[in-house]
């Protein structure tokens, strides 16, 4: 069985991918308290913590390095937000950027046979493409044939959700190839839940504040503002943030009612976790865990080639399993 490694691992979204492409992990790490009771509350071990500080040497050996490393100073909001208060961004950004190099760090040492790296998918034109080239030659360095490719999510789950994914093999004379991932047409009424507590509409106060902040950047010719959702199809991006306002995803309310945020068991299906995945945090901590997690569909399908080519498997093998999306939508739309 191959084993694999998860670092920055949030909620497990990456880990709970590799595992149903039949990997085992050996070692885990997150620094957040909140991520990592949500975390032994679902996979009944906890992390280990600031990746910094813990050695190359003290890590198990293992088969694959999975990590979705922090995207902040990366991603077009997160520049957009540090360029407005002067500070820095990228690999300026000592308290995150850096953390690319812990990952060069523990692959220099250990030597595993392939990687995975999750991130934005502004991490190519971060810096002018400096910060991309610089990951691609750290990652060259190290004698890894790398392969890379954006992604959206929005074919597995009701959501317009892009990434970029890079894949490392030690082993040159490996032909590996992205899967090419069936759409499965997921539509954002298949994962509402149908009694949901009033809690979660917006205040007159806060729908009069969105509404007027919309306009007035209406009036600019800018899309700045909330979004409310077509159930007929998918959300905008889920991000860290929803816990603030909710704008980027609300649902339309009933006549005469304020729309709502969804609920953080919504925010679980909408990144592809099943429904018995444990929220044992605060509506605020789980907005924040599930807004900075994977959907889980779209790393499987990734994993599940990954696995395949180091295995010898068949390539007719990769999507099969992405065929429980529509299993699912079938039962929620029937319940």
């Amino acid at each position: 069985m191959l084993t694999f490694i998860d670092l920055f691992a949030g909620i497990g979204g990456i880990r709970m991918a590799f595992e149903r492409a039949g990997a085992k992990c050996v070692f885990t790490s997150e620094w957040n308290t909140y991520a990592q009771k949500t975390y032994i509350a679902n996979f009944g071990e906890a992390p280990f913590g600031d990746i910094t500080k813990i050695e190359a040497k003290d890590i198990p050996p293992f088969d694959i390095l999975a990590a979705g490393f922090p995207c902040q100073p990366f991603s077009i909001a997160g520049v957009s937000k540090k360029n407005s208060l002067n500070r820095k961004h990228g690999f300026d950004d000592e308290a995150q950027g850096t953390l690319f190099f812990d990952i060069v760090r523990i692959l220099k040492y250990q030597k595993p046979k392939a990687f995975l790296l999750e991130n934005v998918k502004n991490l190519q034109a971060h810096d002018g493409g400096r910060t991309f080239n610089v990951i691609q030659k750290s990652l060259l360095g190290l004698g890894y044939n790398i392969f890379y490719k954006v992604f959206n999510a929005k074919n597995l789950v009701p959501q317009n959700r892009e990434r970029i994914f890079i894949v490392g093999l030690l082993d040159h004379s490996i032909d590996f190839s992205f899967p090419e991932i069936i759409d499965q047409k997921p539509k954002l009424k298949n994962i509402l839940q149908k009694d949901v507590d009033p809690k979660y509409n917006l205040t007159d106060k806060l729908w009069n504040y969105l509404k007027a902040y919309k306009e007035k950047h209406r009036e600019k010719g800018n899309g700045f503002g909330y979004s409310l959702a077509d159930p007929e199809s998918f959300t905008r991006t889920l991000s860290a943030r929803y816990n603030k306002d909710g704008s980027e995803i609300l649902i339309g309310g009933k006549t005469g009612k304020n729309p709502r945020r969804l609920t953080p068991r919504e925010c679980a299906r909408l990144q592809g976790f099943p429904d018995n995945f444990r929220i044992p945090v605060s509506d605020t901590q789980a907005y924040k865990q599930f807004g900075n997690s994977v959907a889980v569909p779209l790393v499987e399908c990734i994993a599940r080639a990954i696995t395949a080519v180091m295995t010898k498997q068949p390539k007719t093998t990769l999507v099969i399993k992405t065929q429980f999306i529509q299993k699912r939508d079938a039962i929620l739309a029937a319940a």
